[in-house]
Parts: structure tokens; sequence; C-alpha cells
């Protein structure tokens, strides 16, 4: 999903209140959820998320495709140490999350 496709769905005036997105920048991973953008370390030879597969209250399993690779891997995140590091109230920040999805610029 790209970004202009973000905007012209929310002005549709249909709902993406329980979605969150992920996406890699540099050497980061950047997980957006309304109002928040949390940024964390990825691995280096990471190209891109592909989609995400799975999500279940801050576990996630995600299709990536790696540069020493030529076939796509999964990859495994667990925010909830991330989100605790950070002081969230972490299944107050999760409970309204239902999905996550990849996002393009």
């Amino acid at each position: 999903m790209f970004l202009n496709d973000i905007i012209n769905y929310e002005k549709d005036g249909e709902s993406m209140m329980n979605t969150a997105y992920i996406k890699n920048e540099d050497n980061y991973t950047i997980f957006t959820f309304g109002k928040y953008r949390i940024k964390f370390i990825a691995p280096y030879t990471l190209e891109k998320y592909i989609k995400v597969k799975e999500w279940d209250h801050g576990y996630m399993v995600a299709e990536t495709k790696y540069k020493h690779h030529n076939h796509n891997e999964e990859e495994y995140i667990d925010l909830i140490p991330i989100l605790e590091n950070l002081y969230f109230d972490v299944d107050k920040f999760l409970e309204p999350i239902k999905e996550v999805k990849v996002l393009y610029d």
C-alpha cells in the first residue's frame, strides 16, 4: 500500500483506525499507528518488507527480502519489549490494532 492510497482511502470516509503500518527506511524499521511512529533497528541486509503474514497483539510475522538471498524470508518481530522500553501501556496501545500492512513511499 502506498502513502497516497492511505490518504485517499481515509478521505473516502472509510475507517482505518485499526490498521498499523510497517516499512523499512535505511537500516531501520518504522512502525506507525495513529499518531505514533516507532523506529527501531532492522537487520542491515533488509531490502524491504513484502507483506505481514500474521499479527497477534504485538507479535508479527512478515515476509521480507534480504540483499544476500534470492528468495523471500520470514522475519519475526516482537513489539512488546520495544514498547515496554518506551514506557508505553502495551495492552492499551496494541488492543485496537487488528491488522498491520506494509507501507511503501
